[in-house]
């Protein structure tokens, strides 16, 4: 398993852009497909974006689609998201998510390897 550390969360206005990271321990991260989710109070974890092993393919959740884009560095052994045109309801906890292989529009259950979160607030 790899070991996962979300940054780059914080408070932002309505239309504002974020971008968060999250970096890997271990040697094997070019080995992963890697996902953010994001988790509001009183909600379950919900899938947000996800990225094969070498970049090569992508999906999203229809309410990110053409706001965010997920990326990855593998010589840094980190994932991004960068978020543009942010809206309040998207506050949330992010979370990145590790797994062997890639799958579209994961599920929570589908990961294995899960960082702490970072707090991402939108404000109107």
């Amino acid at each position: 398993q790899v070991q996962l550390v979300e940054s780059g969360g914080g408070l932002v206005q309505a239309g504002g852009s974020l971008r968060l990271s999250c970096a890997a321990s271990g040697r094997t991260f070019g080995t992963y497909a890697m996902a953010w989710f994001l988790q509001a109070p009183g909600k379950e974890r919900e899938f947000v974006a996800v990225i094969s092993w070498n970049g090569g393919i992508t999906d999203y959740a229809d309410s990110v689609k053409g706001r965010f884009t997920i990326s990855r560095h593998n010589g840094k052994n980190t994932v991004y998201l960068q978020m543009n045109s942010l809206k309040p309801e998207d506050t949330a906890v992010y979370y990145c998510a590790a797994r062997r292989t890639y799958l579209p529009r994961p599920t929570f259950g589908d990961f294995g390897s899960w960082g702490q979160g970072t707090q991402v607030t939108v404000s109107s």
